[in-house]
């Protein structure tokens, strides 16, 4: 069983991997546009015939975020980059430590999977009704199912982890 764990743990550490590369795009993305609309701006105010803001830059920038965001939690849940309080558990036996952290893990696994599909349910609900940001009219249901794809990831990270947690804790 843990051959079987060691694959899963190496394809989704790739995986996550991969998704944060797309979070760095949007990162860049994000600065680049920034940046552009800031220098049109300025450059408009001063006169300088040609350059004028990015019209709807600011929505864009929003919904790079919720790519930036949704993209790095996956590896961030592979470095362990998420808020631990280890310090009370740490003075307990592996195999409590163990208990602990299966419940722990069983819990975030919990969660993501509520919010993959509460982001599904709310991405349709916006597909129906056509939502669209104001100055370019771009639909918001991408981008929250992009945050229901990123939760795979993190579900299956935490069910490795929630998996290595019981067999520490039941190891005799």
């Amino acid at each position: 069983m843990s051959g079987k764990i060691d694959r899963l743990e190496r394809f989704t550490n790739s995986f996550s991997n991969w998704l944060n590369w797309v979070a760095g795009a949007g990162l860049v993305g994000m600065l680049a546009l920034t940046v552009g609309d800031i220098f049109g701006i300025k450059l408009c105010q001063a006169g300088v015939p040609f350059f004028r803001p990015i019209p709807g830059g600011i929505e864009v920038v929003a919904f790079l975020g919720v790519v930036v965001t949704g993209f790095a939690i996956a590896y961030t849940q592979v470095l362990r980059g998420h808020i631990r309080v280890e310090f009370v558990t740490m003075r307990l036996p592996p195999r409590v430590q163990g208990a602990i952290a299966a419940f722990v893990s069983l819990l975030g696994l919990a969660l993501f999977i509520l919010l993959g599909w509460q982001s599904v349910e709310y991405g349709l609900s916006l597909q129906a009704t056509g939502t669209v940001s104001m100055t370019q009219k771009i639909p918001f249901y991408p981008f929250v199912h992009a945050i229901a794809f990123c939760c795979i990831p993190v579900c299956l990270l935490l069910a490795v982890e929630f998996l290595r947690s019981v067999m520490k804790a039941v190891k005799k």
